[in-house]
């Protein structure tokens, strides 16, 4: 039986090279001379610190165009709060978003049974298994959560035909 799954998952070696590559640029640029500003990735998270939220937002649009280069959709990340740490500097934690959230799997589970298609949709840890008898079902299954779900950087991978 035909099926494929939904996920959400970053390329986390792009997206570690799109930090690295920011550090890089942050490291030759003349206004980010003599501060503090600093970019590090570990845990899935990446780490922005600077002198001033100001700061912090350049470091972020530096970073956002590095991910687009590398062809890391921007909405896998999602920005925490701004910290102060020690003296005058500030702080940004980013969080690489990995896995689908049960809220968001059981509304492309509501989605796929309100679309009358022939298909199946199982919820199968971080992923949504979708089954069905024919495979152009799948694909416009695949059509209807694209269209439907836009805030969310969705692959489908695992087809089976």
């Amino acid at each position: 039986m035909p099926s494929f799954d939904t996920v959400c998952e970053a390329n986390l070696v792009e997206v570690k090279n799109a930090v690295e590559n920011t550090a890089k640029e942050i490291g030759t640029r003349f206004d980010f001379k003599g501060t503090s500003a600093a970019v590090e990735f570990k845990d899935k998270a990446i780490v922005l610190t600077g002198d001033a939220e100001f700061q912090l937002n350049q470091i972020e649009d530096v970073l956002r165009a590095k991910l687009t280069k590398r062809e890391v959709d921007v909405r896998f990340i999602e920005k925490g709060d701004v910290q102060k740490i020690g003296g005058d500097k500030v702080k940004v934690s980013l969080k690489v978003r990995e896995g689908i959230e049960s809220e968001d799997a059981k509304k492309i589970q509501r989605l796929i049974k309100d679309s009358k298609i022939k298909v199946q949709a199982s919820i199968q840890g971080e992923a949504v298994r979708v089954t069905g008898a024919k495979r152009d079902d799948l694909q416009a299954a695949m059509a209807i959560i694209r269209k439907d779900m836009p805030d969310l950087p969705l692959s489908f991978n695992n087809f089976r035909d």
